[in-house]
């Protein structure tokens, strides 16, 4: 494979037939795909993650959230974690356990390495929105330690890089402190604080539960009624809860985390939670004010700190230069492939957005990708 000439970066491109950005369990279970299906990492393939360490997005979580309360943690593809300890934090866990899985598997990811544009070796953009087409060249993924030319991409960057902020009349005037679920430290720096949380998820129960047993006093404001989910939540209610978000990646919209249709479980700490008063609901504020928020009809709640759990968006933008986003704002996704560019696969996009529909989308994205290989190799070598 010769080198390719990065067109505009200035430097020379390293040839490669698949990268994946990102090294979660969406990239993980992509590269541990692609070695089973022949391909050596450093030479046909390169796993590029933007996180100082092994863990993904679950490094960064806060010291509280221990093993024994994460929900739905599915083991990668070809090797279980056993033996966790329940009361160790999650960040500890699953950081080993990925390390550890990295190394079993020779996967070599490279980091950290920033990923700052995919784009075009000629320059053009990808597809006209026809269908899954493209230019026929390869693709250059420009990044903090060079470029690489590649055949397909898998992308796996996930949402942690990308909090969403609300934006409220009066936010910048407000004198306490505001920080988004991405920042949490845990529960003890909010000790004798007045405290909003703002967000109806997991993320904003879980944190609103603890901050309650040190604060002096918490608010919990959500923009819609949370919706408590009793009785088992089996196979059918899952792939229900998983077609409705793969609805609107269908058509083009930026897709709902998973989490977001399925409800939040009824579980005994939720139930003792609702009956102490903790999980008394107020609707969304209208304004925020220097000393708390403020409601058109009169109310007003003071606060010392609005903590935003309020989830995340994809982070995509590095993809922007191949025009990939449909009129609706997201990328219109078949399976895992980006309908504008078949070199293009998504994963932990949307409906894959979970730990075993991340590892589900990683093989079905390494099918398609060998297909794609094997079909240019085979053009290739009629036209010689």
């Amino acid at each position: 494979m010769g080198a390719a000439a990065a067109a505009g970066a200035g430097a020379e491109a390293r040839t490669v037939d698949v990268v994946v950005i990102g090294a979660g369990q969406a990239g993980l279970s992509a590269a541990f795909h692609l070695r089973r299906a022949g391909l050596e990492p450093d030479r046909d393939f390169v796993v590029l993650d933007h996180s100082p360490h092994a863990g993904g997005a679950w490094q960064f979580r806060w010291p509280s959230l221990t093993y024994g309360k994460v929900h739905g943690m599915h083991a990668l593809p070809g090797m279980e974690l056993t033996g966790a300890d329940p009361a160790r934090p999650s960040s500890e866990v699953i950081g080993a356990y990925f390390d550890t899985y990295e190394r079993t598997f020779d996967l070599r990811v490279h980091r950290p390495v920033d990923v700052t544009a995919v784009r075009e070796e000629d320059g053009d953009a990808a597809g006209d929105g026809g269908g899954a087409g493209h230019g026929g060249g390869r693709l250059l993924v420009e990044t903090s330690e060079g470029v690489y030319a590649t055949r397909a991409l898998i992308n796996a960057t996930g949402t942690w890089d990308r909090p969403f902020w609300p934006r409220y009349q009066g936010q910048e005037t407000f004198r306490g402190r505001q920080l988004h679920t991405s920042g949490y430290p845990g529960p003890e720096a909010f000790a004798g604080k007045r405290v909003i949380v703002v967000g109806g998820g997991a993320s904003g129960t879980q944190h609103l539960m603890e901050i309650a047993e040190v604060a002096a006093a918490t608010t919990w404001v959500t923009r819609r009624e949370p919706v408590f989910r009793e009785g088992p939540f089996g196979e059918a209610e899952g792939r229900a809860a998983v077609a409705l978000v793969a609805e609107r990646v269908r058509l083009g919209l930026p897709p709902q985390s998973v989490v977001s249709v399925t409800g939040l479980p009824l579980n005994d700490a939720i139930r003792e939670a609702r009956a102490s008063g903790v999980l008394d609901r107020l609707p969304m504020f209208d304004r925020i004010t220097p000393t708390g928020v403020a409601w058109d009809d009169g109310r007003t709640v003071d606060a010392d700190v609005i903590l935003w759990a309020t989830g995340f968006r994809a982070a995509i933008d590095h993809l922007t230069p191949l025009r990939l986003r449909e009129p609706g704002g997201g990328i219109r996704v078949e399976g895992t492939r980006a309908v504008r560019d078949e070199r293009v696969h998504l994963v932990g996009y949307g409906p894959s957005a979970s730990t075993i529909g991340a590892n589900r989308a990683g093989r079905a994205a390494v099918t398609e990708i060998r297909r794609l290989l094997d079909r240019e190799t085979a053009a290739t070598a009629t036209t010689v």
